[in-house]
């Protein structure tokens, strides 16, 4: 009699093996191995100052036979990657994002780190070192964050007069760029409390509250109010600018000055009327404190308190103070100057 076994019994004794395989297939996946060539960063944030020289690390643990290492910076709130440089460990093509200011450190043949030099404000943001084998690529991601301080920002028309794009351009032209969340919500643990919505880069509307009151969204936890969803182009708001440490200095010239003489005194020592974000950066980085209101360049009145006192503006907090935008012709004031170093 042969010895076989019928097919209906041995798919019987197949099944059990057969499920408990697939079931550790499905139960336990393989962990995700991870960055092959690529070491991971000791530090994925790498905080710098406007004007300085930053490096953002990128090393290969080892080397492929070839390959090609991409460095691109995310875009805050678009889903695209801007190109600033590739290499393949021998020569690297510059694609002109930061202006010639980027380069590789090639501390030795397995150092793929890019050097920004003269950090600007734009810089900030997160980047991609990405390795590119025609195998497997690999990529690590580092943000680039700069020491700096938020202020908000409205023109002498009031309140709520800026679609996205003029808020963008308003806070350029106060030597400073659109904040991001992070950058706001730093500002707010750090004490900033505006009741008044701005525009943030991202395109979202939204301000911070410490002190919650009825004016301010109502009596509910302190934080970040948004207003959801806005038109870039139709929503007026304010806005909210950063700007970070200075290359050059901020002093007072003392006076009873209009604002067309304080643009002739500041040009007599070689230098300009100050701009808003030059006045809170001198403030933040350099401890400027004065109880005297100058002009500014956008027509402003304001002055820089960081002792605060009863006579210089009468608030507990540290901060810069504003009179508003007086009329031009009004000789009642000195001027704040900038001059570059």
């Amino acid at each position: 009699m042969p010895s076989w076994i019928p097919l209906p019994a041995f798919c019987c004794l197949l099944l059990p093996w057969a499920f408990t395989v697939f079931h550790k297939t499905l139960g336990n996946p393989a962990p995700h191995p991870g960055p092959h060539y690529l070491l991971p960063p000791i530090h994925e944030v790498i905080h710098s100052r406007r004007g300085a020289t930053a490096t953002l690390p990128c090393v290969l643990g080892t080397s492929p036979p070839s390959y090609k290492v991409r460095w691109s910076k995310v875009e805050p709130g678009e889903l695209r990657e801007t190109l600033i440089l590739i290499t393949n460990g021998l020569h690297a093509r510059d694609y002109g994002l930061l202006g010639g200011r980027a380069s590789l450190r090639r501390g030795h043949r397995l150092d793929a780190s890019l050097i920004i030099k003269n950090v600007r404000l734009e810089d900030e943001g997160r980047y991609r070192c990405e390795l590119i084998n025609g195998i497997e690529d690999e990529s690590v991601a580092l943000t680039l964050r700069l020491e700096g301080v938020v202020f908000p920002y409205q023109p002498s028309r009031g309140r709520y007069q800026f679609n996205y794009f003029e808020a963008k351009r308003a806070c350029e032209e106060q030597d400073g760029r659109l904040a991001t969340y992070s950058q706001l919500y730093q500002a707010w643990t750090e004490g900033l409390d505006w009741c008044n919505a701005g525009w943030l880069l991202e395109g979202s509307v939204r301000y911070p509250v410490l002190n919650a009151r009825a004016p301010c969204g109502g009596h509910g936890r302190p934080g970040i109010r948004s207003y959801g969803p806005r038109d870039r182009s139709r929503d007026r708001y304010d806005a909210f600018c950063f700007t970070s440490a200075l290359a050059g200095q901020v002093f007072f010239v003392p006076g009873r000055l209009t604002l067309s003489e304080a643009h002739a005194a500041c040009r007599r020592r070689g230098a300009v009327v100050a701009k808003v974000g030059h006045l809170y950066a001198a403030w933040k980085f350099s401890g400027l404190d004065r109880c005297d209101g100058g002009w500014l360049a956008d027509g402003s009145v304001r002055f820089p308190i960081t002792t605060p006192r009863p006579r210089c503006g009468g608030l507990p907090d540290p901060g810069v103070r504003s009179f508003g935008f007086p009329r031009p012709q009004q000789a009642a004031y000195g001027t704040y100057c900038y001059a570059e170093k």
